[in-house]
């Protein structure tokens, strides 16, 4: 499976595994990066489960791939407006 998200869509792509299937073939499969144009494999983190990993890892059975999108603000940052806030 190869999942991405935006704020207001999700898109989940169900794909049979192949064995010796890897993170890009996965994606590339999926059909995600032309519903996606935002996508940039160069730029965007990739991972399994929440976890990053290459775009070359091997993937296994029932692995979830998931494409990450990059952070609107440090996570850092924002706890300290929040906390500011209080």
């Amino acid at each position: 499976m190869v999942v991405y998200a935006r704020p207001e869509v999700q898109r989940l792509k169900y794909l049979p595994y192949r064995p010796g299937m890897r993170v890009i073939d996965a994606i590339e499969q999926s059909g995600i990066l032309a519903e996606f144009a935002e996508i940039d494999l160069a730029r965007n983190p990739v991972g399994i489960f929440g976890r990053r990993c290459s775009l070359e890892r091997p993937l296994h059975p029932g692995d979830r791939v998931e494409i990450y999108r990059p952070l609107a603000i440090d996570p850092k940052e924002a706890r300290r407006r929040r906390a500011g806030r209080d």
